[in-house]
């Protein structure tokens, strides 16, 4: 085993030990919570070497990059996450490989995006990003404008709706914008049942994430490692 290898290795157990204690505080049971191991900068090396100590979900946020990766990747047994801010004219690229999509939050994209799977003869999985803070410059749909996403990307052919996704504000207690998420992806379900996903929490707030129903964990730094100038 190379030393990066048991570095990611004694990393993910290490998280895993975090994980657990988190749900049982929470009183919630691990198994039913999905690591998501975000692997934006770090080399498709780390992608194989993940998989290879029983990483399933990976996630990537730039277009470019998780295709180049994708590629290189594409025999391992791996459901590939979208979990940043998609362009339209990106939607036709980010269709041919990934299996779910976090990052959906106009009325626009659901049409770029259902246009692209069919094309690419795909059914892709998509979640409603919701903007908890209003800050200039980051992705996400106001609250009030969810239940109509969620009803468009119901009726969109090539996509199936999925739940909900969120990032925390920054510098924030991270824990009342997770209960207001949480409330969020409880009206959903009432009238979408099947959409019981909630993409919550990084590696410094998924305990706050978990209190408040998160199903899915977006974890960077506590696997990989600090990147240079980047939270996650």
């Amino acid at each position: 085993m190379s030393d990066r290898q048991a570095e990611l290795a004694a990393n993910l157990a290490d998280f895993r030990v975090r994980l657990e204690a988190a749900c049982a505080a929470a009183g919630r049971d691990a198994a039913e919570i999905t690591l998501v191991a975000v692997t934006k900068t770090f080399p498709a090396d780390d992608v194989a070497r993940l998989a290879a100590i029983g990483v399933t979900d990976v996630g990537e946020n730039r277009d470019q990059e998780a295709a180049a990766k994708h590629e290189t990747c594409a025999d391992l047994p791996l459901r590939w996450h979208f979990v940043g801010a998609l362009q339209r004219n990106k939607a036709r690229s980010v269709a041919r490989y990934a299996d779910v999509v976090h990052s959906i939050d106009r009325p626009r994209l659901v049409t770029a995006l259902s246009e692209a799977a069919r094309g690419a003869g795909r059914d892709l999985l998509a979640l409603v990003q919701v903007s908890l803070d209003a800050a200039p410059g980051r992705s996400g749909a106001p609250p009030d404008h969810v239940p109509a996403l969620a009803a468009a990307i119901e009726a969109a052919d090539g996509l199936t709706l999925g739940g909900v996704m969120a990032v925390a504000p920054l510098g924030a207690d991270p824990d009342p914008a997770f209960a207001r998420l949480a409330e969020i992806a409880l009206a959903m379900r009432a009238d979408h049942p099947e959409a019981t996903m909630v993409s919550a929490g990084m590696s410094g707030d998924f305990e706050a994430a978990l209190r408040h129903g998160a199903t899915h964990l977006r974890i960077g730094t506590a696997l990989l490692g600090r990147r240079s100038g980047v939270v996650g």
